[in-house]
């Protein structure tokens, strides 16, 4: 077994997790109903200290279930930041809702500036996004939501562990959601929770989830899967040479043997029938595992961070800044580039460095996502569309060593400057 150096090819698997759901492959019982989902809700809601946590398939079914419990209706408009994945945004049009896409500040997350400039007498929501898991401005995007009513959603599908003057990132608005994705601060493949300290919002989180059901089993199938072909088969092939990687990858995709993290026709700004569904006991047996690992997988990011910081003081670092009230985690440590980044990555891939992530290109990922089907404006966030062209995301995760990820600064002080 061995790996290319990577930024999102399966990066948080360790071998107790393959093993894990290599076994689970042949323990269909344990797939669908079981204590583990109820517990994985438990665990979490103890580690925030919320009153309630409510389990779902993934990040984005878990917010189709804050958006309804809210009550938000067609044509209202809902405040999010652009450079934001399209997970985000379908569940708001799937509702009939109308995003508005507020620009990025220096954190790379909502400028609070703009998010003034754009609230309307529609306006019911605003969604703040911990990009990166570095915290956004909160305190004054708190504000600014107290004082027009509208109601505050954290996304914290990068932030888990994260902290804001002490407190989790996920325990500051009404309500949040987390995602347990295959690239995020733990995986599942797929998975995710909301959570909230108002009961009213939490009960009818419940009565959505309540009406659930299960997905197929080919569909639990082809998750569990995951990890095991990625280790496996797929990531030894990158190492030996990309194209290899690439065409076992594509394969599987094209056979149904494997899913992508979006599928096509949330890029086109539709929802997938895949979601909402009820999260499945194997996926939080997953994540019950990866979660009993988080503080350490949180401090080896923070140490790959200072070590980038460090030793890439030549480039452009927007998350460099100390910030006293905030204690990031890095799920990713992002870097601007003055060159066109499509040449830096293909250079890396020839060296078997995949640096691509997908976070980059447009202001609403990936990259081939249709932005006028996300109505979003061009030109509308010229610091996000700005950042897009020139950000590149380093991996900061547990298969990241030092000694690799010097093999990353070596190779971006020579190509990416």
């Amino acid at each position: 077994m061995f790996r290319p150096i990577s930024t999102s090819l399966s990066p948080n698997t360790e071998k107790d997790d393959v093993f894990l759901a290599f076994k689970l492959i042949f323990q269909p019982w344990r797939w669908f109903s079981g204590k583990d989902s109820q517990e994985l809700e438990e665990e979490f809601r103890k580690y925030l200290g919320v009153g309630q946590a409510i389990s779902f398939n993934s990040g984005r079914s878990a917010l189709m279930a804050i958006l309804d419990a809210l009550e938000i209706k067609k044509g209202d408009e809902v405040l999010l930041q652009a450079f934001t994945c399209n997970s985000a945004v379908n569940p708001i049009l799937e509702r009939g809702a109308k995003p508005v896409f507020v620009d990025i500040d220096d954190t790379l997350n909502l400028d609070p500036e703009d998010l003034k400039r754009k609230i309307s007498y529609r306006a019911r929501l605003v969604m703040v996004q911990h990009n990166f898991g570095w915290p956004a401005k909160i305190e004054k995007i708190m504000d600014i939501a107290k004082e027009r009513n509208l109601y505050l959603v954290e996304d914290c599908a990068h932030a888990l562990g994260a902290r804001y003057r002490g407190k989790l990132c996920g325990t500051l608005g009404e309500v949040a959601f987390f995602s347990f994705g295959r690239d995020k601060v733990i995986s599942s493949v797929f998975g995710g929770m909301a959570v909230t300290n108002n009961n009213k919002t939490g009960e009818k989180l419940k009565n959505f989830q309540s009406k659930l059901t299960f997905s197929p089993g080919s569909w639990i199938f082809q998750q569990l899967l995951h990890p095991v072909l990625m280790n496996w088969k797929i990531m030894p092939a990158y190492a030996l040479h990309p194209f290899l990687g690439r065409m076992i990858l594509g394969v599987s995709h094209k056979l149904s043997i494997l899913s992508k993290a979006v599928y096509r026709e949330e890029k086109k700004g539709k929802m997938s029938k895949r979601f909402p569904k009820l999260l499945p006991n194997a996926f939080s047996i997953l994540a019950l595992n990866q979660f009993k690992k988080l503080e350490r997988f949180n401090r080896h990011r923070k140490e790959i961070t200072e070590f980038y910081k460090e030793n890439l003081a030549g480039f452009r670092m927007p998350l460099a800044e100390s910030r006293e009230e905030v204690e990031p985690i890095f799920m990713r440590y992002p870097i601007l580039a003055e060159k066109e980044t499509d040449e830096i990555l293909k250079k890396a891939r020839e060296r078997r460095i995949f640096l691509d992530d997908g976070w980059r290109k447009s202001p609403i990922v990936p990259p081939d996502t249709d932005i006028n089907k996300m109505q979003y404006i061009s030109g509308s966030c010229p610091r996000a569309e700005k950042v897009a062209k020139n950000i590149l995301n380093l991996p900061t995760h547990i298969n990241i060593s030092k000694k690799e990820a010097q093999i990353i600064v070596d190779f971006l002080k020579k190509h990416g400057s």
